[in-house]
């Protein structure tokens, strides 16, 4: 599927078949202009709500992936044109497939910060493992799908092997992304049980007791599961399409792909905007930040708590003795 062998060359719509484009359809003009669109104003809301709240990590996560889901759309566009050029279709499957990854990554942002707001006493791993851990996860996720992609892009026709070696690959990463989520979900789920039943032992701070209770921060909760579950659901349906290889059914069914792909990152994106953390955190968001450093100041204490604790062990006994 290398360049060097684009069909855009010699054909157009007037004198070659669909069966030679890179799609079997001609890409929908008011469908992808939709989705540009209102990529394009998420994008936007996401910036100035990010700058206003300074949630930065959680802007960086959501600027990839909007960036990246315009350019995909833009090259989908492009391809309503003329289906058989090669540039706007690697844009397409690179950027649509690799954006939702950063999405993810302000999602897993979001739940070290959840289990400060809840009491880290009573969460079966620290704030910072949480969003270290997935990631990572995600970055593996990324770079195995950037990197088939590219791979896919440079194999030509007569290298099946090879183009099938970039899918493979491009599928490992999916398949990553669905495995992390899940677990991501499990997670959330477990620590939400511990909630429920730990109501005694949550963080006693009454600012975070008012956070708790306020219809904003339910409100929140309720966003980042949609979220979650629609790039979940999303990437179930990238990992069967790319199974097929290019040419099946299922990558060909636009109905499919505009509902299973756009639909499903819509409804994540304008969750994430609408209930946006920097909103329904009310000016917490900062305060439940964790750092390398007071990681490693608490780690200090305990272990002086701990040196502490047998030395005075040892003084009883040899009392006692």
């Amino acid at each position: 599927m290398s360049n060097s062998t684009d069909p855009s060359d010699y054909c157009t719509l007037d004198i070659c078949p669909l069966s030679e484009a890179y799609v079997e359809y001609v890409p929908s003009l008011a469908g992808n202009a939709f989705y540009l669109g209102i990529f394009a104003v998420l994008l936007v809301a996401q910036v100035v709500l990010g700058i206003r709240y300074r949630t930065w990590g959680y802007l960086a996560g959501l600027f990839g992936g909007l960036v990246l889901e315009i350019i995909g759309y833009a090259g989908r566009l492009q391809m309503h044109y003329n289906p058989f050029r090669f540039d706007p279709y690697l844009e397409y499957l690179v950027c649509l497939t690799i954006g939702p990854a950063f999405i993810s990554a302000s999602i897993y942002i979001c739940l070290g910060r959840i289990v400060v707001i809840y009491g880290e006493n009573i969460s079966r791993l620290h704030p910072r493992t949480y969003t270290i851990v997935f990631i990572l996860c995600d970055l593996v996720s990324l770079l195995l799908q950037a990197s088939g992609g590219a791979i896919t892009s440079i194999a030509d026709a007569d290298q099946p092997d090879l183009g099938q070696a970039g899918i493979n690959i491009m599928i490992a990463g999916l398949s990553t992304q669905v495995v992390s989520l899940a677990i991501f979900m499990a997670l959330c789920l477990d620590f939400a049980w511990t909630v429920r039943k730990s109501q005694h032992k949550l963080n006693p701070e009454i600012h975070m007791i008012d956070l708790r209770n306020s219809m904003k921060w339910k409100a929140f909760l309720a966003g980042l599961a949609i979220a979650t579950l629609a790039i979940f659901v999303r990437s179930v349906f990238r990992v069967a399409e790319l199974k097929g290889g290019f040419h099946s059914a299922l990558a060909n069914n636009e109905v499919a792909f505009m509902v299973l792909e756009g639909v499903m990152l819509v409804i994540a994106v304008l969750a994430l905007t609408i209930l946006h953390p920097g909103i329904c955190f009310n000016g917490q968001w900062n305060k439940t930040k964790w750092s390398f450093r007071k990681s490693r100041d608490m780690e200090m204490s305990l272990i002086s708590e701990i040196s502490d604790g047998q030395a005075k062990a040892r003084q009883i006994d040899d009392a006692s003795s």
